[in-house]
């Protein structure tokens, strides 16, 4: 099997975002960039995924919050993971996966069906992790959702530690986009015979 991997780049007056990704990896992962717990939330999903990641994102000097680069980095991060899918022959393409962390339950359901479609369901988990605003984590997942196309449903079911509960979600992102990338036929799976 050819080894699914892409390498995207994008270079705006605002930010500057570099990612390549091997879906077929071996859990290297590296990040550069100025948001740590952002860069935490990522590895974890990497690794969980079973993914080779790396990812280069930095903002001009003139951007004072995070917005535009975890936006951005969602936006290539979701082209490279379409890239890597190419024409989803064999994939499993459906999965579901719920993980607990301490207290907080998370759960994402994927679809990679080629129709962007995101929902999004959470406590009360107050406005910020550290410094880094938790609303970004919607802004990602959204950017991720429209430029992979994919379907996603994540629902953080219940916990008080915003931590915890993003931890959990972004490893059962990881974890449900490895299930539904796996290869296991040579069909292609939809009773249309396209995705």
């Amino acid at each position: 099997m050819k080894k699914r991997e892409a390498l995207v780049k994008r270079k705006t007056r605002e930010t500057d975002v570099e990612i390549y990704l091997s879906l077929d990896g071996e859990k290297n992962i590296q990040m550069d960039m100025a948001v740590p717990f952002f860069s935490h939330l990522l590895e974890s999903m990497a690794f969980y995924a079973g993914w080779d990641l790396k990812i280069k994102a930095t903002a001009q000097e003139f951007i004072d919050d995070y917005h535009h680069v975890v936006e951005d980095t969602g936006i290539v991060l979701g082209e490279a993971l379409n890239k890597c899918l190419g024409d989803k022959k064999g994939i499993e393409r459906f999965a579901t996966v719920f993980i607990p962390m301490d207290e907080a339950l998370s759960m994402v359901a994927v679809d990679l069906s080629g129709r962007p479609y995101f929902l999004w369901e959470k406590p009360d988990l107050g406005e910020r992790v550290g410094s880094f605003e938790i609303v970004l984590v919607k802004e990602f997942l959204q950017a991720l959702v429209n430029n992979a196309k994919i379907t996603l449903h994540a629902k953080i079911w219940w916990g008080d530690n915003g931590h915890h509960c993003l931890e959990a979600l972004f490893k059962a992102l990881g974890k449900s986009l490895a299930q539904a990338a796996k290869v296991t036929s040579v069909y292609l799976p939809s009773t249309k015979g396209t995705l």
